[in-house]
């Protein structure tokens, strides 16, 4: 008997295969874990109504911000996340408000029979959890984000409203493919039959594998871009504000968002076409106005974090978990547009990402604190250090993201400021260590 939540999460991360931890020696090649599970639980993917996202970058602030338009709406929304960057009941969620820490420890030792028998990872039992919680609360709505691909996700039993694929780029290719159109082809399996699907970003090199997937299984496909133009008009440190043009009506919209990363005007069309669908879905109380309205506030409302996150502003501070080349691409071209006396990066990395590919769009003119994330799979700060070195990227190694945030603290000057990238697992610890009174 597990006595206290402690012991319960304890439990989770020692006892059962952990991708965070181990890799993709964690991941079972097939649904059959989580299918059992559900069973177990009484089917619960089945009594709640779904919206189902994959994609190799924004699927978080796109999931953030279309519970947040549901919630705001007067649906009764669950949210369900990976990874948590601070505290693991941030998966799962119901009107912003976090599971609370007593269910998640009267669910593990209720089922702790049925979790020893079929021997889940992490992330399968998370899954269930989830679904049992959303059916539990009754929600109108769950917001249901893919962990890692979509074909074989743990996700992927649930037969939802509305299917979104936010982007395809490089990443997990030992897991997904080598070539975008066979990452595509993965993402690509969240797609059901009759089930509409939303494409976030129009590639040519996945065009191809989309329209045959939404043929074959005769989904309506949108495109996000189709149906929505964004021109920012203005950006402080809490706030981004657009013109938003409807392609369909020519109707324009003043629209404001604490999604402040340059990249969210994807995340944005896709949020907002999603959202177009789901009130012709039934949802009636979806409109433009209730949706405007509710991107004000998607991370207060959700507590989304890692987003371009500002975590202080007297130094200035920013938090982003970008982690492959098209997210740190995105990122650091809107940090070259902060003004600076001197430029500060903390960052760290697992070891299964490119990593050189990675540093090949982190600039030369900034002071680097290499560190790794408190995990196995992390690429050590020394061996960083050296890779980094061979990009012409100069700093010192740190044996933990406490020391390297701290440092890098101690070093900045009044009009200096700091990144803190690479990875959900080092932007978690340093929020952590942010949080804590020095």
């Amino acid at each position: 008997m597990l006595c206290t939540y402690d012991e319960t999460i304890e439990y989770l991360f020692g006892r059962l295969p952990v991708f965070s931890r181990i890799g993709k020696a964690a991941l079972k090649p097939d649904l059959s874990n989580t299918i059992a599970l559900c069973t177990a639980l009484g089917e619960p993917q089945h009594l709640f109504r779904s919206v189902h996202i994959a994609g190799t970058n924004g699927k978080g602030s796109v999931s953030h911000g279309l519970a947040a338009v549901c919630a705001g709406s007067g649906y009764k929304t669950g949210l369900y996340t990976s990874p948590h960057l601070v505290d693991f009941r941030e998966r799962i969620r119901v009107d912003g408000e976090m599971i609370p820490e007593q269910w998640v420890v009267d669910f593990v030792n209720k089922y702790q029979p049925t979790i020893e028998k079929i021997q889940p990872s992490f992330f399968e039992i998370t899954v269930a959890m989830a679904f049992a919680y959303f059916a539990e609360q009754k929600v109108d709505m769950a917001i249901i984000e893919t962990g890692l691909g979509g074909r074989l996700d743990s996700t992927n039993i649930i037969c939802p409203e509305l299917s979104v694929i936010t982007n395809i780029s490089y990443d997990h290719k030992d897991l997904l493919g080598e070539t975008l159109p066979e990452i595509a082809s993965e993402k690509a399996g969240i797609i059901k039959p009759g089930v509409s699907v939303v494409i976030g970003e129009q590639q040519d090199e996945t065009e191809r594998i989309f329209f045959e997937h939404s043929v074959k299984k005769q989904s309506p496909l949108y495109y996000a871009q189709a149906n929505w133009d964004l021109a920012r008009t203005a950006q402080d440190h809490y706030m981004q504000h657009f013109r938003a043009v409807s392609k369909l009506s020519g109707n324009v919209y003043d629209l404001k968002t604490d999604l402040k990363g340059h990249y969210q005007i994807h995340n944005l069309k896709t949020i907002l076409t999603a959202t177009e669908l789901l009130a012709l879905k039934g949802f009636d109380k979806l409109n433009i106005e209730t949706t405007i309205e509710s991107l004000a506030n998607v991370a207060g409302s959700t507590g989304l974090m890692g987003r371009w996150q500002v975590a202080s502003e007297d130094p200035l501070v920013i938090c982003d978990v970008a982690h492959n080349a098209a997210g740190l691409n995105e990122v650091f071209a809107q940090w070259e547009r902060i003004p600076a006396e001197t430029k500060h990066i903390v960052t760290g990395f697992v070891r299964d990402k490119d990593v050189p590919d990675a540093l090949s769009y982190f600039p030369g003119d900034a002071l680097y604190y290499f560190c790794n994330a408190a995990i196995p799979r992390a690429l050590p700060a020394d061996d960083l250090q050296c890779l980094a070195a061979s990009a012409g990227l100069m700093g010192a190694a740190y044996p933990t993201v406490a020391d390297a945030v701290g440092n890098a603290l101690k070093a900045m000057r009044k009009n200096d400021v700091l990144l803190i990238t690479g990875s959900f697992f080092i932007v978690g610890e340093a929020l952590e260590f942010l949080g804590k009174d020095h």
